[in-house]
């Protein structure tokens, strides 16, 4: 279960305050009788000290006492310091008391008017007849100190009896003394009073003014929890200056601490995943690369090897044959050489090894190059070719690698040519581009198949891309130059056909 600080803080005051509380009734218990009879014991020594002064000062001026107690004309008595002590024990103390000349028996003065009561105790004492209820209190060399019980008054008597130092006055002192214990009754049963009600008002003081220290530590164990779900937006609010803002103070740095350090991991761990995601993109690229390869040659190289091994066991002795056979040999190694070359140019663009260079040219006059350079291969496919942009074009871009984007989308069109054999190039003016189209009738490509042409070595058709002598590798070029120039690129299907597009940038 559990329990709030102000509950707890609560709860170790009371505790505290009824020890404190149990502590003094044991106190008063124990101790307070024994504190009050040594009380009255110090009030007897304090009395016999004083008087025995007056009895020696006037011992040693030759006289007695008994001229400190004498009485005027009208029979009063003179204010004397012996009669000023007495009347003072009397009213601070309590202390009654009677002196006795020695040589006489008769009491000099005394301060009670039970004098013969008085006078009977102090002489049953000194011949040893003591009540069996006298407690020996002190006892000195002129004096003794006890406490009696008095059967008439059924009450308890602290006393002192005995001689001044002049060996010649006795004296006796008598305190009563009040129910200790009823005393002690009395004052636990205030102290009870006092200390409950204090207990409750206390317990309600400090329950109510805790608050002031619970919420500052409650707030924090909010703005805790928050960070514990990674929210660190919540703040301290308190401006104190005790240790708890402090504290707080500590807290807000050590959330803001902990949000920069969180978001420096995050974009290292996006940075790291990143990293492993492209080199194991780059691991599978490179698999299928070599795969790819390998796939690519292997048709090539067996050719080679088979027509190189039939040459050397004369297997072609007439002229013609050995000239088939040298030009499949050298057919096949021309493909592998333009594969080759293919390879080392887009790897040179996607490393950014070969780097563009930007000039302005006539892009129209570009495609009458390039057409005039296929210009056997189009005779030979049979295509009608239709360019029929009579102004110039000019652009900014690298010349001769438009020069290449080019030449593979108008040779993509020839080996892919159907239908009523057309190809159409078209430019269009479209601001701060210019965008090229290389269209040619005959069969669509799979929609499914559209997005995976720019990717190396894909075909969709194997065995028509064989007959040509394709590679896969032309589109892949393409797109690595067009991305090169920050342009776009690519392809759809046409009603009657297949389109290639590009675009470049018609200003600088």
């Amino acid at each position: 279960m559990k329990r709030s600080l102000r509950v707890r803080f609560t709860m170790i005051f009371i505790g505290l305050m009824a020890i404190i509380l149990i502590g003094i009734w044991c106190v008063n218990n124990l101790m307070l009788e024994w504190f009050y009879i040594n009380q009255k014991v110090d009030a007897l020594q304090l009395g016999y000290t004083k008087m025995n002064e007056l009895v020696m000062e006037k011992w040693e001026a030759g006289g007695s006492i008994n001229d400190e107690f004498i009485t005027d004309s009208n029979g009063e008595e003179i204010q004397t310091p012996a009669i000023e002590l007495l009347r003072n024990l009397g009213d601070q103390y309590n202390i009654t008391m009677v002196i006795i000349d020695s040589f006489s028996n008769t009491p000099v003065v005394a301060s009670t008017r039970d004098v013969k009561f008085m006078l009977d105790r102090v002489f049953q004492y000194m011949v040893g007849r003591n009540n069996p209820r006298t407690e020996l209190i002190l006892e000195e060399d002129n004096y003794t100190i006890q406490k009696t019980y008095d059967s008439r008054s059924k009450s308890f008597y602290l006393e002192s009896w005995g001689y001044y130092t002049d060996n010649r006055t006795i004296f006796i002192m008598s305190i009563p003394l009040a129910s200790i214990r009823e005393s002690v009754q009395l004052s636990n049963k205030f102290l009870a009073y006092v200390g409950i009600s204090a207990l409750v008002i206390g317990s309600g003081v400090v329950y109510f003014t805790t608050k002031r220290v619970t919420s500052p530590i409650l707030q924090l164990a909010h703005i805790s929890e928050r960070m514990s779900h990674l929210d660190f937006d919540a703040k301290y609010q308190d401006d104190a200056q005790d240790e708890i803002g402090v504290l707080g103070n500590s807290v807000n740095v050590l959330s803001d601490k902990l949000k920069e350090t969180i978001g420096e991991l995050k974009s290292a761990n996006n940075q790291l995943l990143k990293d492993i995601e492209e080199k194991n993109q780059i691991d599978e690229m490179r698999q299928e690369f070599i795969g790819n390869v390998s796939h690519e040659l292997k048709t090539p190289i067996a050719l080679i090897q088979g027509y190189a091994e039939g040459l050397t066991e004369g297997m072609a002795e007439d002229k013609e044959s050995r000239d088939y056979y040298c030009e499949v040999i050298m057919d096949e190694a021309n493909k592998m050489n333009t594969m080759v070359r293919q390879l080392l140019t887009l790897n040179a663009l996607e490393s950014g090894n070969d780097m563009v260079t930007m000039e302005r040219f006539d892009l129209v006059e570009l495609i009458h190059g390039v057409l005039t350079a296929a210009k056997i291969l189009i005779e030979q496919k049979q295509a009608v070719i239709m360019f029929d942009c009579d102004h110039p074009v000019h652009v900014w871009a690298d010349e001769f690698k438009i020069e290449e984007v080019v030449t593979n989308y108008v040779s993509n069109a020839l080996n892919h040519l159907g239908g009523e054999r057309v190809i159409s190039i078209i430019i269009e003016e479209l601001g701060e581009d210019v965008r090229v189209t290389v269209r040619n009738t005959g069969l669509q490509i799979p929609q499914e198949a559209l997005p995976n042409l720019w990717t190396k070595f894909y075909k969709v058709d194997k065995a028509r891309t064989r007959a040509y002598g394709g590679s896969g590798i032309g589109l892949s070029i393409v797109k690595a130059i067009i991305d090169s120039h920050h342009k776009e690129c690519g392809v759809r299907n046409v009603e009657d056909g297949v389109a290639f597009w590009f675009t470049v940038d018609s200003k600088v």
